[in-house]
């Protein structure tokens, strides 16, 4: 098989899940990731321009609404003044300010917008990562150095759309973004917190907490 059409989260073989006139999509036969081939990764400087488009201010109440979904039930777990990363928090990091009003510390970490490399050397409470997931090129690596990152008992927290079935995917805007390029469903989390020997939560639509062991 094509290397390319190896699983980026956990490198297994795959097969043509859907096909539209953009670009094919795979699923992965072990972990049920879809995910587009490295060939249609869109270049750094075009993916950027793509994320410039975007109009997430830190103060529109919206879009803080809809971050609210992750941000209540993670500081219902987190301890006080607990110290975290937001993890692509892109040019305007509303996650980060309302976890800090809420008296948390918060990291920035964005491979375009806040390059911070010695904020992926330290290690947290609690990771988030809102609408981040899906642009991963490298999952596997990205969401393992994540974990790693967490400290006994902390917490990652992520918000992206969740895939459900082939007819639905093939109606999915979602899948229409060129900046996204992996695509997870319940299955796929479930099966990644297993390796680790953890069940994942979702509290809300699209969200997913997951609870590193303290053993």
């Amino acid at each position: 098989m094509n290397r390319d059409l190896h699983c980026p989260l956990c490198s297994a073989g795959s097969a043509l899940f859907d096909e539209d006139r953009r670009r094919p999509y795979y699923r992965c036969e072990r972990c049920l990731l879809v995910f587009v081939p490295p060939a249609y990764y869109l270049p750094p400087d075009a993916e950027k321009a793509e994320y410039d488009r975007h109009e997430n201010r830190v103060d529109d109440a919206g879009y803080r609404a809809f971050l609210g979904r992750l941000a209540e039930p993670m500081m219902a777990q987190l301890e006080p003044a607990s110290r975290g990363l937001d993890f692509g928090c892109g040019p305007g990091p509303a996650l980060a300010a309302m976890l800090r009003a809420a008296g948390h510390q918060v990291a920035l970490y964005d491979p375009f917008y806040c390059p911070d490399s010695a904020a992926l050397t330290a290690h947290y409470d609690f990771i988030t990562a809102t609408e981040a997931a899906e642009h991963l090129h490298a999952p596997g690596i990205e969401l393992s150095r994540l974990w790693n990152l967490l400290l006994p008992g902390g917490r990652l927290g992520l918000m992206t759309k969740l895939v459900t079935d082939r007819s639905a995917f093939s109606r999915w805007h979602y899948k229409n973004d060129p900046t996204h390029v992996c695509f997870f469903s319940r299955a796929t989390w479930q099966w990644w917190g297993a390796e680790r020997g953890v069940v994942p939560e979702f509290p809300a639509a699209d969200v997913i907490i997951f609870r590193k062991p303290t053993g």
